[in-house]
Order: structure tokens, then C-alpha cells, then sequence
């Protein structure tokens, strides 16, 4: 039996504090789902980066917003992040040890099984797909299956 899909899709103002927003809105999706609780973190994490990076890069919407959504389906979730595009396209960066910032795309790509980015006219998407697979054999979503060390 497949799992049934759940998706979300919000538009925030374009401004810093959507990033807590957006944050508590996904952890409490994901919770609801019955994700495992660092799948949640993970994806949190991947939202914050992918959110911080068009607040900080791109332009917002027409409509003076960005654009956030999750989707879940088969063990997975993919996240994105819509915005008025940027002068430039995004990509990991690879910065030096003493740097501030720019290590926003290397963080979702470590966590993501992958991610890109899509245009359509104005509006660039950046989504990232993130492994979240539901608990198992009777195990909570706010808890982890321990690990036997040998």
C-alpha cells in the first residue's frame, strides 16, 4: 500500500522573520505527519537555508512576498522556495574557513538527496528533496530507532 501524499504551500512577507515562520509551520507539518524527528530537523534546516538564500539574493514576488511549499510523498519531502528571481543563479559555494556566509546551498546539498532550480518567467524556484520515511514497527515520530553499537 502506497503512503498517502500531504502538501502545504504558504505565502510569506518578505522579511527575516518569515524564516521562524516558515520554520514552525514545516516542523509542525512534518509532526503531524508522523515524520521522524531528525527527518524534521534536516528539512527545517533545508527551508531555513533555502529561505535565507532569497531573502538574502533574489527580489520577492510580484506580489511583495516569497513563496514557500512542501510536499510529501513516499518517504520523501520536497521543499521549495519561490521568489522574483536575482541577478545571479544559485549554486554551493565553497567559502573560505574565516568567512561569515555562503554555505547556505553546500548545507542543503549535504542534506538533500538533491535539489535545483526552476524558472518560470519572473518567478525562480529553488526545491531540495530530503528523505523523511514514516516510523515503523511501532516506533513515535518524536522518537529515533536507537542504533546497536556492536
Amino acid at each position: 500500500m502506497g503512503e498517502v501524499s500531504s502538501s502545504s504551500a504558504v505565502l510569506l512577507p518578505y522579511a527575516l522573520s518569515s524564516v521562524a515562520v516558515a520554520r514552525q509551520r514545516i516542523h509542525s507539518d512534518l509532526q503531524e505527519w508522523g515524520v521522524f524527528r531528525t527527518a524534521i530537523d534536516d528539512t527545517v534546516l533545508v527551508v531555513s537555508e533555502l529561505l535565507s538564500n532569497a531573502l538574502r539574493h533574489a527580489h520577492p514576488l510580484p506580489s511583495g512576498q516569497v513563496g514557500v511549499a512542501w510536499h510529501r510523498m513516499d518517504g520523501h519531502v520536497e521543499v521549495a522556495v519561490s521568489d522574483g528571481g536575482a541577478t545571479t543563479e544559485p549554486r554551493a559555494a565553497v567559502p573560505a574557513l574565516s568567512s561569515l556566509g555562503g554555505r547556505g546551498l553546500g548545507i542543503v546539498e549535504f542534506l538533500a538527496e538533491r535539489w535545483g532550480v526552476r524558472h518560470e518567467g519572473e518567478i525562480t524556484t529553488v526545491w531540495a528533496v530530503v528523505a523523511c520515511p514514516h516510523p515503523v514497527n511501532g516506533h513515535r515520530a518524536d522518537e529515533d530507532i536507537p542504533v546497536l553499537h556492536e
